[in-house]
């Protein structure tokens, strides 16, 4: 839709030149990293949290579609306006508003980046658990919506358990605060934990009250490496059965470490089959107890070398591999296939097991990596989206990847969200009940469905109107 003369006019009325309507301006921010694209009709850039509200309530008055975004670093599609509309950006929203050192909190707007909050946590002594691998550029507002964790949700928990409440605003333009500021509270619904996820069709996230923990006294990274994928899916079962629970543990299989070997400063053996780095944390003088404790749970006859990082450097060296893997599978494969399921950890050696099946069965290469300590694995399907018989594969190949993972007792997204680009799957894990519940909240919190339309559930046959080819 095409907004009128008096509508961009209003818009201009309470943002000033934060306005744009040149189709030029407006276009990078018609995609995320999904690479799908849809062109807004126009984007506006707010500062505060009246202006967000006085942006929401016109567009509910008017019936303007409203997709609001930070970084666009998303890879499900989110924030794609998929019909046009209006895209409320909030990156410029940058502010830290208090660091409470004595009740752990820090207060921020949306657009704060991840690596910011941690920094200004930091000098205090603290750090706020979630990590993505995007941490630099990412926002606090995107990790929110889309309940962004990273590899410390191991030990440490999600977004979810990491914050105490929120200011907002829903569909209709009502300001709305959620949760509290204490560690404890069960004050009504706990509309916090529901905000946290929704990836913007409930309301839009206009500061959050984060709950920070205390930085390690001492922590040890550990490399080790596995001549085959089972042997180190069968190590992550030991060593989350043990009572040292690692503060991260993330996973590579083989055609991971193929792919990263020009892309990082790492030494890795030939014949590799899988790698598991390992990091524990904790005081100092329980380190070497800890350390002892994972590798004697990673030790199996597939293990072919386990070494713990001498110093920050080497293992900066480490992370900076699994980092470096995302980029180089991008490179290999800009039009690949990205999921982040998740299966029970004692479940993870069965998934490996018929993710290496289907990739013979459907000849599509698959390359998986991931947060193996929720089991939380992101299942890379190497595909050319311009060949057309191997999107056919590809598709009936991710069919049975999720067909599988539920019937591990698993879940199709850990933290990537559902978006534009899984919002067929979702009734495969949710119930026709359950998703006629979810429409309901959305309706009382959006009662004209202006949030980020087309997001989350699937299309039905009548009154959707879904608008966007996936």
């Amino acid at each position: 839709m095409a907004l009128s003369r008096s509508q961009r006019d209003d818009l201009r009325h309470i943002v000033g030149k934060r306005f744009l309507e040149d189709p030029a301006d407006c276009w990078p921010y018609g995609y995320d990293n999904s690479k799908r694209h849809f062109p807004p009709d126009g984007v506006v850039f707010a500062l505060t949290h009246d202006e967000v509200e006085a942006i929401t309530q016109l567009c509910h008055q008017q019936h303007i579609p409203l997709v609001a975004r930070g970084r666009g670093t998303g890879t499900t599609g989110a924030t794609v306006p998929t019909r046009g509309g209006l895209v409320l950006s909030l990156e410029r929203m940058g502010e830290i508003l208090k660091i409470d050192p004595d009740n752990r909190v820090i207060v921020c707007q949306p657009g704060v980046t991840n690596r910011q909050v941690q920094q200004a946590a930091s000098e205090h002594g603290f750090f706020w658990p979630p990590d993505p691998t995007s941490a630099a550029f990412c926002t606090i507002g995107g990790n929110l919506a889309y309940n962004s964790a990273g590899p410390r949700a191991v030990k440490y928990g999600t977004p979810r358990e990491n914050t105490l409440g929120l200011r907002a605003v829903t569909g209709y333009g009502a300001s709305l605060r959620t949760g509290v500021y204490t560690t404890k509270g069960v004050v009504g619904y706990d509309l916090t934990r529901l905000l946290i996820g929704s990836e913007g069709t409930l309301a839009t996230i206009t500061e959050a009250t984060l709950q920070l923990t205390p930085l390690a006294e001492s922590v040890c990274t550990i490399e080790a490496i596995y001549s085959d994928i089972e042997g180190a899916a069968r190590a992550v079962s030991r060593i989350m059965a043990q009572p040292m629970t690692p503060c991260a543990l993330e996973f590579m299989d083989g055609m991971a470490i193929d792919m990263i070997r020009h892309y990082a400063d790492v030494e890795i053996p030939a014949d590799a089959g899988a790698l598991l780095i390992i990091e524990v944390d904790g005081p100092e003088s329980l380190m070497a107890e800890a350390v002892q404790a994972i590798s004697a749970a990673a030790e199996n006859p597939s293990l072919s070398r386990l070494q713990a990082a001498k110093d920050r450097t080497q293992a900066a060296r480490l992370w900076d591999m699994r980092k470096a893997l995302s980029p180089a599978l991008r490179t290999v494969a800009p039009g690949k296939i990205n999921e982040d399921v998740v299966v029970p950890v004692s479940r993870i050696p069965e998934l490996i097991t018929a993710l290496e099946s289907m990739a013979q069965q459907y000849d599509i290469k698959i390359v998986n990596f991931g947060h193996a300590g929720n089991g939380n694995i992101h299942v890379n399907l190497l595909v050319d989206p311009s060949d057309n018989e191997q999107m056919k594969r590809a598709n009936d190949c991710l069919a049975a990847v999720f067909e599988r993972v539920l019937a591990l007792g698993g879940t199709l997204s850990g933290e990537h969200g559902i978006g534009l680009v899984k919002r067929e799957a979702i009734a495969l894990e949710l119930s026709a009940e359950a998703l006629l519940l979810m429409r309901a909240i959305k309706a009382q919190f959006d009662p004209h469905g202006i949030l980020n339309p087309d997001k989350m559930f699937p299309c039905v046959a009548e009154g959707e109107g879904c608008t966007a080819s996936v």
